[in-house]
């Protein structure tokens, strides 16, 4: 009888450059801790949700599309397409939509580079970025951030080369909440070349209210920037996955060729046109997390005196070395949060109820 495995090296099946990728983290289920803990339930803040469950009529309109869900969706997203055209004010062909905004940014690498081409961002900044860049094969660029926790544009600039093919712009920042203003975006777009593709990633311009902070579909008359949005946050579509990129029409093109087939779903697409329908109760929805997030941030400075301003849904505590010890602690108290190793602490701003109890870990933990 042959021996057809022993003593032989395992096969490798994947990519070794693999194992060195982190995995993208989500947020802690708040059930599992509840039951840890033994309580009634827990607090997830970790995750960049909206709290007040989905918008009007958006149940209904799911469900009325599940009905058909035998049939493959419209993989055109022609309706939903002209919806965001008609509402953003932009050619519905400048639009591409995908499972969410995240996904659109990997179909973006995949359009633009090729392996040992450079995609280039801040770092910290959003934790998907290194790993749509290795997944596509493309080579990792990481600037600093700032003293501020923010983009510091100026060394990004510098840093761009004959190789770099993609540039993504975090506004206002994931984890940090930071945003960048206008002057300082002019500068940066004027210096970056002409064939390098600047990506604004704008998951959470509704919250944005500082007037400085501009809106990146301004800038669509440069051939070479594209503006991602997400129905995820402000729109409470978090559970469908839908997002929408508005670009040049070539580029939009190019990604809508690489996006994987039916990729937005019929429930997705029924839900966001419901969702686009209920602007005036997102824009109050809003209102309340920018209020609340105020009130949070002015709380947390007792303790944490360099808590940046957040233009997003959640703040940032740069606690570095200390931001595990925090996630455990806010956790011992039945509240999730998002500690990154090393670095800091993203909290999801939740109802007043929700934020004062994460208010209360945070004293125990700080003070």
């Amino acid at each position: 009888m042959t021996d057809t495995g022993r003593h032989q090296p395992p096969l490798r099946l994947t990519r070794a450059d693999l194992d060195a990728l982190p995995n993208y983290v989500p947020g802690r289920s708040p059930a599992d801790l509840a039951r840890e803990l033994g309580l009634p339930e827990a607090i997830k803040l970790a995750s960049n949700e909206v709290p007040y469950g989905p918008l009007p009529g958006v149940v209904e309109a799911v469900a009325e599309a599940v009905a058909g869900s035998h049939r493959y969706p419209d993989m055109g997203v022609v309706a939903l397409r002209q919806a965001l055209a008609d509402r953003y004010g932009v050619d519905a062909d400048r639009i591409a939509t995908g499972c969410g905004s995240v996904a659109l940014a990997e179909h973006l690498v995949r359009a633009t580079c090729l392996p040992g081409d450079e995609l280039l961002y801040s770092w910290r900044s959003f934790e998907a970025y290194p790993i749509i860049a290795a997944t596509s094969g493309a080579t990792s660029v990481r600037v600093p951030n700032d003293a501020g926790h923010g983009h510091d544009l100026a060394s990004m600039a510098a840093a761009v080369t004959d190789r770099t093919r993609m540039i993504l712009v975090c506004n206002p920042n994931n984890p940090t909440g930071t945003a960048v203003r206008k002057a300082e975006l002019d500068r940066f777009l004027d210096a970056v070349p002409d064939d390098v593709l600047v990506v604004i990633d704008e998951a959470y311009r509704e919250f944005v209210t500082d007037p400085e902070v501009p809106d990146g579909l301004t800038y669509l008359d440069r051939p070479n920037v594209v503006v991602l949005r997400t129905l995820s946050k402000a729109w409470g579509l978090a559970g469908l996955r839908i997002g929408f990129l508005v670009a040049a029409p070539e580029v939009a093109a190019a990604v809508r060729k690489v996006v994987t087939p039916f990729s937005t779903s019929m429930a997705a697409q029924a839900g966001a046109l419901a969702a686009l329908a209920q602007a005036d109760e997102v824009e109050r929805r809003c209102a309340l997390v920018v209020a609340e997030r105020d009130r949070v941030t002015e709380a947390l400075r007792k303790f944490v005196p360099d808590v940046p301003a957040s233009q997003a849904n959640f703040v940032w505590l740069p606690l570095g070395d200390r931001a595990v010890e925090f996630g455990k602690a806010c956790e011992a108290r039945g509240v999730i949060v998002r500690p990154f190793a090393g670095d800091g602490v993203r909290v999801t701003i939740g109802t007043p109820g929700e934020n004062d109890a994460f208010l209360a870990a945070a004293e125990s933990a700080l003070a």
